[in-house]
């Protein structure tokens, strides 16, 4: 069952039982009052006409007359008729329940309840079906010339009760009105409650299709608004994720791709070389010049083996990390890229005060080792490289060159395995383009950030920025 259906079935079925309760226990108690009143005003009655035949009684005993039932009979038609009340019904009955006196219109049993062992002082009453008819008999007994005499009081309360269907009919006929009315109602409630259920429903279809894209528009301030509000949230998120998984994907398929084009090229190199090599009579030039060869290719497989570990290894590894002053870690750099340095008479330039950074020894030394060998690497002869320490809110290691720069197109793919700017540096110097993937890494694992600005021709400025 769906959830609008849901809505429109439990709230038509409480409806329906709550108004039918309602109305069946409103009708049956104006019954119920109507009933006593009737009963009270039967005992009225019954009370001014059992004392009128006392009076009478006494009237004429005072005058030496025998009140006999002849004369309760009389003076019970003159009174019935001073009253002229033709809803009023008498039955006078003798200790053996023979008739003394009647007007009732229809036959009753003389073996009824209430008249066995009635009170002079106290009334029975009863309401009882007769043929297709209702009606109130109160009974007590009436002195009679010291006969005790059954005096019974019957009134007709048919109306009452036919009242009472009457009621029944109308409130059925209006109970199917409501509710048809109120069916309608509610389905068209319920479907316009679900309704933003639905669309959020199309748009988890539509996701689930494949478009990470898709958002729920749906303003409202309750419960639903609330939850379009987080899927859509979620489904930002999700998109984010999978746009960084493709990313990611995409990132690994092209260091695949990479890797195996770095790989390709000494092994052919190697492999062609050695099969020359074999094919020759020996000639001491040609396999000079083809071990040589061999050996710088086999080299260059090395160092891309070691710098791939050295990535995998920055990856799992979980580093000690201590508090150490890095403007000694840089003057111990200079020392070693001396020879480096002296080949191209390039000057590197360190200025800054002592600074204490939490950090893995060996990792930021070979990170600066790396910017700083890159710096070379762009710098023609004769120039200077710059080394600055300073804190900005974050302590920042900054790496400055007078280079051949980097091109606004290629800076975003700086940080890529095997992304190089100058293809031919990479011949000249033997680089396999993974300096500054490792150095990225490296800065990844103290929580610290490189941010690259560079100009064609001017020079680059790398920062190394700590949190």
């Amino acid at each position: 069952m769906k959830f609008w259906q849901k809505i429109f079935t439990y709230h038509f079925i409480l409806f329906v039982i709550i108004f039918n309760l309602g109305g069946v226990f409103l009708i049956e108690s104006m019954h119920s009052l109507s009933l006593d009143r009737e009963i009270e005003r039967g005992l009225s009655e019954h009370l001014s006409i059992y004392s009128g035949m006392k009076l009478i009684g006494k009237y004429r005993m005072n005058y030496d007359e025998k009140f006999n039932k002849d004369m309760l009979s009389v003076s019970m038609r003159d009174f019935l008729k001073s009253v002229n009340d033709e809803k009023i019904r008498i039955e006078i009955l003798d200790r053996y329940n023979n008739t003394v006196f009647s007007n009732l219109n229809f036959h009753v049993s003389k073996e009824r309840e209430e008249l066995k062992n009635p009170y002079v002082d106290k009334r029975k009453y009863v309401i009882r079906d007769v043929d297709d008819k209702t009606f109130l008999f109160i009974t007590n007994l009436l002195d009679a010339g010291g006969e005790q005499l059954k005096f019974t009081y019957v009134r007709d309360v048919t109306y009452i009760y036919e009242d009472r269907k009457k009621v029944y009919y109308f409130f059925i006929k209006l109970d199917i009105i409501i509710s048809i009315i109120l069916a309608l109602g509610t389905y068209i409630l319920s479907k316009r409650i679900t309704k933003p259920i639905d669309k959020l429903i199309d748009s988890i279809q539509i996701i689930e299709n494949g478009n990470f894209s898709e958002r729920v528009n749906i303003q409202s301030n309750d419960e639903i608004g609330v939850l379009s509000n987080h899927f859509n949230k979620m489904a930002s998120v999700v998109e984010e994720k999978m746009n960084q998984l493709k990313k990611n994907i995409d990132e690994k398929q092209r260091f695949i791709d990479n890797l195996t084009h770095e790989i390709k090229t000494p092994l052919t190199s190697i492999i062609g070389y050695a099969d020359f090599l074999r094919n020759i009579k020996y000639d001491e030039d040609a396999f000079s010049k083809g071990l040589n060869s061999i050996f710088k290719q086999g080299k260059r497989l090395e160092t891309l083996s070691s710098k791939m570990m050295e990535l995998i290894i920055f990856k799992r590894e979980n580093f000690v990390m201590r508090k150490e002053n890095i403007k000694n870690i840089v003057m111990e750099i200079k020392e070693v890229l001396k020879p480096k340095l002296k080949n191209k008479n390039i000057e590197l330039i360190i200025s800054g005060k002592d600074m204490e950074i939490v950090m893995e020894k060996d990792l930021i030394e070979n990170l600066i080792i790396n910017l700083i060998d890159n710096a070379v690497k762009a710098s023609s002869d004769n120039s200077k490289i710059y080394l600055e320490l300073y804190k900005n809110s974050n302590p920042i290691i900054e790496v400055r060159d007078e280079g051949i720069g980097i091109k606004d197109k290629d800076l975003p793919k700086v940080f890529e395995p095997f992304y190089m700017v100058d293809k031919s540096r990479k011949k000249l110097s033997g680089s396999v383009g993974l300096g500054l993937s490792i150095c990225n890494e490296i800065a990844k694992i103290h929580k610290a950030k490189l941010l690259i600005e560079s100009k064609v021709n001017i020079g680059t400025n790398v920062k190394i920025i700590f949190d």
